[in-house]
């Protein structure tokens, strides 16, 4: 089978949208599996007497495998086929999800976390590289969009689904079943996996080493971007679920039934998203500017009303937190598509691998200082404090600090070279 050759201006062929859907699918069962645990976190604090401190530790541990193998994932996915590459990991997450819901030891737990990370790490750097070789710039805002629907929709189902079956089965047959379930997804990708792929050996001029990249300013504003919007969403992944129960007193259902109405809205929304981008382009404004105003303007209001549902009283606390997730899913809609035309196809994946290691030390940082926090105050309030400034930090990193979003000269590459303004 031969890959379709999609050019500027022409729809997708039917053949690559269904990798795009398959490419989502993906994505929104990786978000399922790394935010499980928080749904179970109520049940799970109580069977093990965990403190709050330990919980944070064991629900930020996925981060510390997943943050730190980044750059070498980016690595592997433009050395290697980033098809198999990626086959391999889903295989590898999708077991380690599995065998959770059989462990009873909290090492055991804390050592599938730490696999879970190892096999995701490839996740992110593989879409970027798949969607930088097939993609061009006017389709890439609706292709980063669906793929990244599953962001959204995967704690939402997680919360909706998982949560009520939490509350009647109990968390094991929650991981059972979803662990093994996924791994009828290799299937159809083995089949159906796009040919096209590029390999850069190490050294060559289109490969961009580690200093070149470091130089770019662009390059950090896109890692401190990345680590704002996931701050946002890894406290909400992993801490929301708790807050509802324990804080605000909601019951698993209203807990699973608030957080599915969220995510959902904000997958529909970062769809919505990532199509108005790509017209507005198509009709003649700037990548620069189309990007810029959906990532920061996304990040900015989605930080401020997850900031306000902590003050507010319960029906205006559900509607702030619901508006949060739908402005997180209007960031997300673009804000890889500003990773992938920076890089361009040659350093696509090393560049979001190492973007992915700083993003997701905001995994690492998130779910414990939360923990700490709760701790020492008993509330809430400094943990949604926080998130907001660090959403506001992104916000200006997004528009500020990253450059024209158009291809880097890598090495003397074809490519727009970077504007000195927009180097370190």
């Amino acid at each position: 089978m031969t890959t379709p050759t999609v050019r500027p201006g022409n729809k997708l062929s039917g053949t690559l949208s269904f990798v795009l859907a398959l490419l989502a699918l993906s994505v929104f069962i990786n978000y399922i599996d790394r935010g499980n645990l928080s749904i179970a976190a109520p049940m799970l604090k109580d069977e093990l007497h965990l403190t709050a401190s330990q919980l944070g530790i064991l629900l930020s541990a996925f981060f510390w495998t997943y943050a730190c193998l980044q750059p070498f994932a980016g690595w592997i996915v433009d050395r290697w086929n980033v098809n198999w590459v990626f086959a391999a990991g889903f295989f590898l997450w999708s077991a380690a999800t599995a065998t959770t819901g059989i462990a009873h030891v909290f090492a055991v737990l804390l050592i599938l976390r730490l696999l879970l990370g190892i096999g995701e790490s490839v996740a992110f750097p593989s879409y970027s590289k798949i969607i930088a070789l097939n993609f061009p710039e006017e389709h890439r805002g609706i292709a980063n969009a669906m793929v990244s629907t599953g962001i959204v929709l995967g704690p939402g189902f997680g919360m909706l689904f998982g949560g009520l079956l939490m509350a009647r089965s109990g968390w094991r047959p929650f991981f059972l079943v979803l662990g093994l379930a996924s791994m009828l997804w290799l299937i159809p990708w083995v089949k159906w996996m796009p040919k096209k792929h590029v390999t850069v050996a190490a050294g060559s001029p289109a490969a961009p080493d580690l200093m070149e990249f470091l130089r770019l300013r662009s390059a950090w504003g896109t890692c401190i971007g990345l680590f704002a919007d996931n701050y946002v969403s890894y406290f909400l992944i992993t801490w929301l679920p708790f807050y509802l129960v324990r804080e605000r007193h909601f019951s698993m259902d209203s807990m699973a039934k608030i957080g599915g109405v969220a995510y959902l809205l904000g997958a529909c929304f970062a769809v919505l998203s990532g199509w108005v981008s790509d017209r507005w382009i198509a009709s003649g404004a700037s990548p620069t500017l189309v990007r810029k105003t959906f990532t920061g303007g996304g990040i900015a209001c989605s930080g401020l009303l997850v900031g306000l549902a902590v003050v507010s009283g319960p029906v205006y606390c559900v509607a702030a937190l619901i508006l949060g997730v739908v402005f997180f899913g209007v960031c997300i809609s673009n804000q890889w598509a500003i990773t992938q035309t920076l890089a361009g196809p040659q350093a696509a994946g090393r560049w979001t691998g190492f973007q992915n290691f700083i993003g997701n030390l905001s995994g690492v940082v998130a779910p414990a200082l939360t923990g700490f926090v709760l701790d020492r105050t008993g509330h809430f309030y400094w943990a949604f404090a926080i998130t907001t400034a660090v959403a506001l930090a992104g916000m200006a990193s997004w528009v500020f600090l990253i450059g024209p979003v158009e291809q880097v000269r890598w090495g003397g590459m074809l490519g727009s070279t970077e504007p000195a303004s927009s180097r370190g």
